[in-house]
């Protein structure tokens, strides 16, 4: 009796198991191949001479290593944390990286030169400099800048593009014509307009993201030269535009007008708001310090040392530490940012330059969506 019980519901199960197998479906297939998120809280760093390095944010122990080629600079995080990308300009490319297994799934052709990249949604936007010749750019005034800018104008030289990639396809589907030297990227709190500043060009553009069409100019070279970072106000109703070699930083209103100036350390480039907007970051590449200012009077509240040619920089995902790639003295600095305390100093040759935190935290180079 036992047996003949035994055996009937394990023909039942047999049966069950097979109309389970016959009703499922079968899921999509997609083009890039992603695991899952990664595991624990980490740090990537991109290199100008060398590999994407991963550091846990646990103990700042380095963990891994991602090779992408020469030239990593801009770097991207999706908002699920699924996928890496980082501009390469060795390859000319944006190479996309699966972080559960820390390794490229696809490499996708971009153009001359891609440097800073924003990523939104399943979109990474990428700058590229279709005319460039390689080398940093002249110095503001010398010969060489006045050439270059007559050849400009006289039309033998291409703009900057913006790469527009769908992340899910692994292909770029359009591209939208910024200026000279684009090297900062945002969006507009309603995603519809993407703002670049353009430094060889003394302007901030403003583009319609589904056509490409510029609907702004904003000439900054009566504030200072060279605009460099730009980043949103978490409440959407303004952004900062830091001024290179104008040693300034300018507020835009949400209709992209110039409202406020207010003056920082020697050669500000990367910029962001705190998480909930009462100060604003600084990075400052000569001024070798991180500034901290107040977002509503623009008062400088405090100052932090830091190495040489500090660019970009992150919070961890509990804003309490800063994190800050620093790529002529070779180093990542981690900080108190209550208190400007060097954390860790961690030796990086091979010139530091972009720092993104998963999960995505805010930092010169993105902010959570």
């Amino acid at each position: 009796m036992t047996l003949k019980i035994t055996a009937l519901a394990l023909g039942m199960a047999v049966a069950l198991s097979a109309c389970s197998k016959k009703e499922e479906t079968v899921p999509p297939e997609v083009s890039v191949p992603v695991e899952q998120a990664a595991p624990q809280a980490v740090v990537y760093v991109t290199h100008q001479d060398g590999p994407v390095t991963i550091y846990s944010l646990a103990d700042y122990a380095k963990i891994g290593e991602i090779a992408v080629g020469e030239g990593g600079r801009g770097v991207g995080l999706t908002d699920d944390g699924k996928l890496l990308v980082v501009a390469v300009k060795e390859t000319k490319d944006l190479a996309i990286i699966d972080t559960a297994t820390n390794q490229v799934v696809r490499r996708v052709p971009v153009g001359i030169n891609p440097e800073f990249v924003r990523v939104m949604g399943k979109l990474a936007f990428v700058a590229y400099e279709p005319s460039a010749k390689g080398g940093p750019p002249p110095k503001p005034g010398s010969a060489e800048a006045k050439a270059l800018e007559e050849e400009r104008e006289e039309g033998d030289e291409l703009p900057a593009q913006i790469a527009v990639i769908d992340l899910v396809k692994g292909e770029k589907i359009k591209e939208i014509t910024a200026g000279f030297e684009t090297e900062g990227i945002e969006f507009s709190a309603d995603g519809k307009h993407i703002i670049v500043t353009n430094e060889a060009d003394e302007n901030v553009s403003v583009h319609d993201i589904e056509t490409g069409e510029k609907i702004k100019q904003i000439d900054t070279e009566s504030y200072g030269i060279r605009p460099r970072g730009v980043k949103r106000s978490p409440d959407g109703e303004q952004f900062v535009v830091t001024l290179e070699y104008g040693n300034k930083m300018l507020i835009l209103d949400k209709e992209y007008n110039v409202i406020k100036e207010a003056p920082t350390g020697e050669v500000p480039y990367g910029v962001t708001y705190n998480r909930d907007g009462s100060e604003i970051v600084v990075a400052l590449a000569r001024g070798k310090a991180i500034q901290v200012f107040d977002s509503k009077t623009l008062e400088l509240k405090r100052e932090m040392p830091v190495g040489d040619r500090c660019w970009h920089f992150s919070f961890t995902p509990d804003d309490k530490q800063l994190i800050v790639a620093c790529g002529r003295s070779n180093n990542i600095l981690v900080l108190d940012y209550a208190s400007g305390n060097v954390i860790k100093d961690i030796p990086e040759g091979n010139m530091p330059w972009g720092v993104m935190v998963a999960p995505k935290s805010v930092g010169s180079l993105d902010i959570p969506g």
